[in-house]
């Protein structure tokens, strides 16, 4: 080899070198975790115990160490059934971290029996009665949304009749809710194939015949999953509907990353679209004590590193 080809060479090899270290860091500097306390891009709401084994088993402790994590936001399906005192411990202090309430479920008997879709007054009264005790626990903690679920399948009527009493009922239940800028949020469920409400395109047609502010969607991604898939998708078809999402892999229900679901690309594709609502985290911890809740964090801040 010539001279001038060696120097060449060399200098190709050298730069290819040098070319790939940049890559390499620029790569390792897209993927660094912030660090701890930063708050995440989207706004993910804690559940009561999720901190147990470190911050205790007092509720407003386990708020002020998930805020100190990061977190905004915490949810909560009991709350209505907490006593009032309690709730407005639990609205003080979240008032004074400003930590955003996520959802709470609204009291209607139960998920299954006590069906909207029988069009029976009698569950329809309790429906409604869930919607009253609602409007007054939200104001306890500067609550925007209430859960939903119809019940079940009532199958000694036809489909589309059912579905028209659901969107009866709704609509009271709407009427309660409004004045009060609440906004109940209807829950497709993939625990039993006896729930009425399945999947996000049933679920959007109800809203819009509802036709109210205080009725909208509540998108669980581990339901989707379970009862649809092709997540993204479904959520451009039905997103002008949507007022709220709730996490957990599949399967098992547990943290990002335990399973089959690409949440760092459907977080993402949520920030991308301007979501600026909560997001629970409903589901459980895959490990155990204080390794089991760090892990859980650990996921959070891979699942929501996508910048």
């Amino acid at each position: 080899m010539q001279r001038k080809d060696f120097i060449r060479n060399s200098l190709l090899t050298g730069g290819a070198m040098v070319a790939g270290k940049l890559t390499a860091s620029a790569s390792a500097a897209n993927t660094t975790t912030p660090a701890e306390g930063t708050p995440f891009h989207l706004n993910y709401g804690v559940h009561d115990g999720m901190f147990k084994e470190q911050a205790g088993k007092e509720y407003t402790d386990q708020l002020k160490f998930a805020y100190d994590l990061g977190f905004r936001a915490m949810e909560d399906n009991g709350f209505v059934n907490r006593p009032v005192d309690q709730q407005e411990k639990i609205g003080n202090t979240m008032a004074k971290l400003g930590m955003q309430m996520g959802v709470f479920v609204v009291d209607k008997g139960g998920n299954g029996a006590n069906t909207l879709a029988a069009g029976k007054q009698e569950y329809i009264d309790i429906f409604l009665k869930g919607c009253r005790q609602a409007v007054e626990a939200a104001k306890r903690i500067n609550a925007t949304w209430v859960t939903v679920v119809p019940g079940d399948f009532y199958n000694r009527l036809p489909l589309d009749v059912q579905t028209a009493n659901v969107i009866s009922a709704l609509r009271q239940g709407a009427a309660i809710l409004e004045p009060h800028k609440l906004v109940m949020v209807l829950e497709p469920l993939s625990d039993t194939p006896d729930l009425f409400l399945r999947t996000s395109a049933q679920t959007y047609m109800i809203c819009k015949a509802v036709n109210s502010p205080s009725c909208k969607i509540l998108f669980d991604m581990y339901h989707m999953q379970r009862n649809e898939g092709d997540i993204i998708n479904h959520i451009n078809q039905t997103w002008d509907e949507i007022a709220y999402f709730q996490i957990g892999d599949n399967p098992g229900r547990k943290e990002p990353g335990t399973g089959e679901v690409n949440y760092k690309n459907i977080f993402k594709h949520l920030y991308n679209k301007g979501y600026k609502g909560v997001l629970g985290m409903e589901h459980g911890i895959s490990g155990k004590g204080v390794d089991g809740e760090k892990a859980l964090v650990a996921a959070y801040r891979d699942a929501d590193n996508f910048m």
